[in-house]
């Protein structure tokens, strides 16, 4: 049973459903915040044909928490190509903690719509690198 703290907004829902079902052959994400006003999960962000990790990185706050679901393009050592998708969930450790508690609060509700069975937890955005995506998504 997943205890929701913060309500998921209905366009949230829409483009969760359209990720997963997306037929595009570029490295995509979508970043999620929670409004603490609201208590609500909101898109922050859409990003499309990622060209790198760094870019990826760049587009994530360093000292608040995000959900970031990604599409990440895997060329395999046999030459076939994948694109997995994960569900991240960035969690510094230097935030505020009741911002904090409302992402921990919506962590299981959140991954349980998404439906992704890869699901990631950083605490420091260095973490993540192509290393990283290599070794947890192929």
């Amino acid at each position: 049973m997943s205890f929701e703290v913060c309500t998921i907004s209905p366009e949230v829902k829409d483009e969760l459903q359209k990720f997963r079902f997306r037929r595009n052959v570029n490295n995509t994400a979508i970043i999620l915040k929670v409004d603490p006003t609201k208590q609500c999960v909101i898109i922050e962000d859409e990003l499309s044909d990622i060209a790198d990790v760094d870019e990826l990185r760049e587009s994530i706050p360093a000292t608040q928490p995000r959900f970031v679901l990604l599409s990440w393009r895997i060329n395999h050592s046999d030459g076939r190509v994948s694109y997995p998708m994960a569900f991240i969930y960035t969690t510094p450790r230097d935030c505020v903690p009741k911002l904090q508690m409302m992402y921990s609060g919506s962590y299981n509700h959140l991954i349980a719509e998404c439906g992704l069975t890869k699901v990631f937890q950083i605490r420091e955005l260095e973490e993540l690198d192509e290393e990283w995506i290599n070794s947890h998504l192929a």
